[in-house]
């Protein structure tokens, strides 16, 4: 995990070093995107532990922490025996899907801060809950139909089926006529743990926007708003964020025509701390939702808002699950989403199908200083498997640059230092990211 280097003195939390130092933090997950709260919380004097299925090798969150366990996320009664056995002060999930309802159940249990109840995790992971929620508080959505309307040729095409709870993108299929649909719905109810299915207009034409929002003293803060651009329909990845560019431009009318109503929505939630995820698409003056969680962004932006703005959401995050408390300055949060005039760049490198044979170039893109952090997911030998979803993903990297055109210009040097063939010498680099790709 590269080095964080925060260029900016205001800290916009109080630390509480002192009461939290010493204490046993279970995390749930080790995939290489936790690996930065093992490094938060070891900073804080706190020991770290961390859970899930996979061999200490395969886990490199587990690799950096005090301890590992080979307990599953999902085995919460095998998780709250050995946290009580091991004394363990607090429970954190920081940003996978799976690991949100066991995160809420293993902290009820045990008696330990959580930053979300039973029901609040309901309405934020389940997307049939998430829709009609934000209907009742005037909230757009996307518009949707039933199988009945399917059924009845009431469908205007083409139209995105998923499942109503599932994760990364799986069991999604763009359908442009009735007769994809019926498969489509078999292979979303397959991969939807209640067996409910969606059925939405597809909004391939608007700009895909993702907020962050992170609540303190019952008051939601905009951490991040950002432009996603998609894949290509060709590769079978125009359902998968390959590029995204923060702040949002849209920004200023989001702030004005939209805003007031998901704060309120999010309000009525009653949440005292905690992290909101959204993801919707912006149409004229409105956006239509569509996706949420009660969990940060799986990506490491927040490593870059920490280097803009020296906010760092972990160490709250942290801090909360060990003492139930976190306070914030009010004025600054109310401004981290611009990130002290700077912007950030996300940009996964996704990949045809096969197995890699030769993968070149991250390790001297780790020393550029524009570069926040760098996540490698394949190795030379491995199979990136045909499914259209962030499993073609090879690598992702979060960088802050001082304007869009200099952010731009890093994703086209990123292309030409990153090598990514097959064993017949092909170039295995999907749906690059390209300017004309951006909206003006």
């Amino acid at each position: 995990m590269p080095e964080v280097c925060n260029r900016h003195s205001g800290i916009l939390w109080r630390p509480m070093d002192n009461r939290i130092k010493g204490k046993k933090l279970l995390i749930l997950a080790g995939a290489e995107a936790h690996s930065k709260v093992v490094q938060a919380a070891q900073e804080l004097g706190v020991y770290t532990i961390v859970t899930d299925y996979l061999p200490v090798k395969d886990a490199p969150a587990k690799k950096m922490a005090d301890q590992a366990w080979m307990l599953d996320i999902r085995d919460v009664d095998a998780i709250v025996d050995r946290c009580r056995k091991e004394k363990v002060d607090g429970v954190l999930a920081f940003c996978i899907d799976p690991a949100q309802i066991p995160y809420q159940k293993v902290c009820q249990k045990l008696g330990v801060p959580c930053y979300g109840n039973e029901e609040q995790f309901e309405i934020l992971v389940n997307k049939r809950r998430f829709k009609d929620y934000c209907l009742a508080h005037g909230v757009d959505v996307i518009p949707e139909y039933t199988e009945e309307d399917v059924k009845n040729g009431r469908v205007i095409y083409p139209v995105l089926v998923k499942p109503s709870d599932s994760r990364g993108s799986r069991g999604q299929t763009v359908c442009y006529c009735r007769e994809e649909i019926y498969k489509a719905i078999d292979y979303a109810r397959s991969e939807s743990s209640d067996g409910q299915v969606l059925i939405e207009r597809y909004m391939l034409d608007k700009q895909d926007i993702s907020f962050a929002y992170i609540v303190m003293d019952s008051n939601p803060y905009l951490v991040k708003m950002g432009d996603r651009y998609l894949g290509k329909a060709e590769d079978n990845l125009e359902r998968q964020n390959i590029c995204t560019f923060l702040p949002s431009d849209y920004v200023k009318i989001y702030k004005e025509c939209v805003e007031p109503k998901v704060i309120n929505m999010i309000t009525s939630l009653g949440i005292k701390f905690g992290a909101v995820y959204l993801q919707g698409f912006i149409d004229g003056n409105k956006v239509y939702f569509y996706d949420p969680g009660l969990r940060f962004p799986g990506s490491d932006y927040d490593i870059a808002l920490f280097r803009a703005t020296g906010f760092s959401t972990m160490k709250c995050m942290i801090q909360y699950a060990l003492s139930g408390e976190v306070t914030g300055e009010e004025e600054i949060l109310k401004e981290v989403y611009n990130l002290n005039g700077e912007v950030c760049i996300i940009l996964s490198v996704a990949v045809k199908p096969g197995v890699i044979a030769v993968f070149d170039g991250l390790e001297e893109l780790k020393k550029d200083a524009r570069v926040c952090s760098v996540m490698k997911r394949y190795d030379v030998g491995e199979m990136v498997p045909d499914t259209g979803d962030l499993r073609q993903r090879a690598a992702e990297l979060v960088a802050i640059l001082p304007s869009r055109d200099a952010a731009m210009a890093f994703v086209e040097y990123v292309y030409e230092k990153v090598t990514i063939k097959n064993h017949q010498g092909e170039d295995m680099i999907l749906s690059k990211m390209e300017r004309s790709m951006l909206h003006r």
